[in-house]
């Protein structure tokens, strides 16, 4: 189980970056929107490619935040039987979740998105809108943040069984984290320290 242990903590570091660098993306997308609505209203100007980067984004942040969300136990939950089970029997239902809902639905969509990106890559597959972007790489993002979710479940599935072994913290217990706002602020300030 340590081994198991080792590997969920190195899945978590790897989603910690992840989720870490999606969080300038939100920055990103809101810069590129209030530079178009400028570029609009002042110079009369704006490209259909300008709307379709935000959307990809868009996208990069919902697909590839996914696994950051339920390493961070913020994901939608109905705790209308669980809320009023113990930590142990909260576990036991992720356990089942995680292994009959989570995984198969994440695999499955992984693995049927695959070849669609393939026939969008092998086909140069453009927008249909005039000066729009080309459409594989927002069609790879759907197996790669499929992928991040399935890696992130098995890790969340070794926590929950370590758990009810005694050999780990329970991980659905929330301590103080900061909001992914407070993250992008602290990092921005983080990043005027170093320049």
């Amino acid at each position: 189980m340590q081994a198991l242990l080792k590997l969920s903590s190195l899945i978590d570091a790897l989603t910690e970056r992840v989720g870490k660098a999606i969080i300038w993306l939100v920055l990103v997308v809101t810069l590129i929107a209030a530079g178009n609505a400028v570029m609009r209203y002042t110079l009369n100007y704006s490209s259909n490619a300008f709307l379709e980067i935000q959307w990809y984004l868009f996208s990069a942040i919902f697909l590839l935040g996914a696994g950051y969300t339920l390493m961070r136990n913020e994901h939608v939950r109905i705790d209308l039987i669980a809320g009023r089970m113990s930590r142990r029997g909260q576990a036991w239902i992720d356990i089942f979740g995680i292994i009959f809902f989570l995984l198969p639905m994440a695999v499955a969509v992984m693995y049927l998105s695959w070849p669609i990106f393939l026939l969008a890559l092998n086909n140069n597959e453009q927008s249909s809108n005039a000066g729009g972007l080309a459409v594989w790489p927002v069609r790879l993002l759907v197996p790669i943040g499929f992928f991040l979710l399935v890696i992130q479940g098995v890790s969340e599935l070794i926590k929950r069984f370590g758990f009810l072994q005694g050999l780990c913290p329970d991980p659905t217990a929330k301590g103080h984290k900061p909001t992914p706002e407070e993250e992008l602020a602290l990092a921005i300030k983080a990043q005027k320290g170093e320049l």
